[in-house]
């Protein structure tokens, strides 16, 4: 019992707050692109920073799970691309669904819940180094028109750049201008589970049997890949747990935005990503429960 109430303190706030959000968008129809873009290019940036460069974060303990999560994203991208063969689907629309995690709304979230701050920073470590290779590689497989060179120097991976480095040096803003940009970017974890929530509304009936494939595929095959691959690589305790619970977790909204800039099947893609999250009340419980 007392597993099942820790998953249950950690689930039941996040799904509240999407909740919460899908209900106002219900009713109320908001425009979001202005909200969506100010969380992209400012709370972001800043909260991925701050973690990464705060003092409780220390790059070489967590060089482990971040191998196991580069690792991760990779293997789950070879047998995506199996699934794609197999079901028939293109592999430019299903295999970047499969590699990416919703690890930014849902993840972060998650993590500051059932790891407290002392594992956020692993949380967030773990968040920039999959928007690093989804702006690299995932972008060159959703299209080879793909320009790397403007996705990486988006706010999101200069934020990343700035912060790893500051965990390497130690060279950080002094502590009362540190302090200012962590209330800036803690602003940002319920800002992106209400926007998931409105994002939820804008699931259609036709699009759910295309949607349905990549909506299992991307934990069960992130399930299948990281029980096995966090014994090859003797994670244990938190460790283990934070490589689970990304690997559970829904795709990612962020490849929604570049099949749509690429015209590479986005109404699919936007079908597999609305589908997984709302299946995600089934697989991060058991990613939780598997973990912890």
């Amino acid at each position: 019992m007392d597993s099942v109430a820790r998953i249950a303190q950690v689930i039941v706030p996040v799904f509240l707050i999407v909740a919460i959000g899908y209900g106002y968008a219900r009713r109320a129809r908001p425009e979001m692109t202005g909200f969506n873009r100010i969380m992209l290019d400012v709370l972001s940036p800043v909260i991925v920073y701050t973690a990464l460069a705060g003092k409780e974060f220390q790059l070489r303990e967590h060089l482990p799970l971040l191998l196991g999560g580069a690792l991760l994203i990779l293997l789950t991208g070879v047998v995506g691309w199996g699934v794609a063969r197999v079901t028939r689907t293109q592999p430019r629309t299903l295999v970047p669904v499969v590699m990416f995690t919703n690890c930014g709304n849902m993840g972060l979230p998650l993590a500051l819940l059932a790891f407290g701050p002392q594992g956020f920073g692993a949380a967030v470590a773990l968040f920039s180094l999959s928007n690093v290779i989804h702006f690299s590689l995932g972008a060159r497989i959703t299209s080879v028109h793909a320009r790397t060179r403007d996705l990486l120097l988006s706010p999101l991976m200069i934020a990343s750049a700035l912060g790893f480095a500051s965990a390497v040096t130690g060279v950080r803003p002094p502590d009362m201008l540190f302090s200012g940009l962590k209330m800036l970017g803690e602003a940002m974890v319920p800002l992106m589970l209400f926007a998931l929530g409105v994002r939820l509304t804008q699931l259609r009936r036709r699009d759910v049997p295309l949607g349905l494939i990549g909506a299992f595929a991307r934990p069960l095959v992130g399930l299948a890949v990281a029980l096995p691959l966090a014994w090859a690589l003797g994670l244990e305790g938190m460790a283990r747990a934070q490589l689970i619970l990304f690997a559970s977790l829904p795709p990612a909204v962020m490849q929604y935005l570049l099949a749509e800039r690429y015209e590479q099947e986005p109404e699919r893609v936007a079908a597999m990503i609305l589908l997984g999250n709302a299946v995600a009340l089934v697989f991060v419980p058991s990613g939780l429960a598997l973990g912890l």
